[in-house]
């Protein structure tokens, strides 16, 4: 079987200067590794507590490719062959309070027609073996309805021109939460949260979601880079 391959432009996508997610080109091999298994740790327990609502986190490739060891970017994702700007990191239940639930049950090894279904989105087969294993068993749904819930809500994510802003040098994490939320109707900033490496590059953005998956305002302990903090965009390679 070939790889099949999905291309794609910021230009092409959607109206100027407004993109959808976000895999520029993405060629899903014909053999994929399997994951291995994963659960609760002593550092990560098991812990069942009731739902207040969610997290979407989605990931600047660039810099999670530019991260070395300590990235959770996969040798697909950052491979010759493959172009991403945002990908899923993944879609987090959140408890009530500070605390949320996490490996609620164990999970099996996900199936190879999940992993190929949702790659291009999450372009990592272990990654995607841990978010089922951590979050979305906390969830009530079965692996292809949770990876199908969260790359849904990923898909329908616009973004700004994130090359423009990759030029910029006076870009506060503030005008990059304003400018995101400007092309998501009925966002506002305060639904996101924003983080970055130590040396000040984009990493990942996190939206806060209610129980019926709508944009919420974040709660006020969870917290964020400072509106008026420097942020900087490592370039994509297009």
């Amino acid at each position: 079987m070939k790889p099949l391959l999905i291309a794609g432009t910021l230009a092409a996508l959607v109206v100027p200067g407004v993109a959808s997610a976000q895999a520029y080109q993405c060629a899903v091999p014909s053999r994929i590794e399997p994951p291995h298994a994963e659960g609760p740790t002593a550092k990560e327990p098991r812990r069942v507590l009731p739902t207040g609502g969610y997290t979407l986190a989605i990931g600047w490739s660039p810099e999670q490719c530019h991260g070395g060891a300590g990235s959770i970017a996969s040798g697909f994702q950052c491979s010759a062959t493959n172009q991403f700007g945002f990908t899923l990191h993944g879609l987090w239940p959140d408890g009530k309070g500070a605390q949320w639930p996490q490996y609620c049950r164990s999970a099996a090894i996900l199936p190879e027609r999940v992993i190929r279904r949702h790659i291009c989105a999450t372009p990592s087969a272990q990654l995607m073996q841990h978010e089922y294993a951590k979050h979305g068993t906390c969830t009530g749904m079965a692996p292809a309805d949770y990876f199908a819930k969260s790359t849904g809500l990923f898909g329908v994510l616009r973004y700004p021109d994130m090359v423009r802003l990759s030029h910029r040098d006076d870009l506060t994490a503030g005008q990059l939460a304003a400018a995101i939320a400007a092309a998501n109707p009925g966002m506002t900033a305060r639904m996101m949260r924003i983080t970055a490496s130590k040396d000040g590059y984009l990493r990942e953005i996190w939206f806060c979601l209610d129980t019926g998956y709508r944009y919420r305002v974040c709660p006020a302990f969870e917290k964020t880079l400072p509106s008026n903090k420097r942020i900087r965009i490592r370039k994509a390679m297009r």
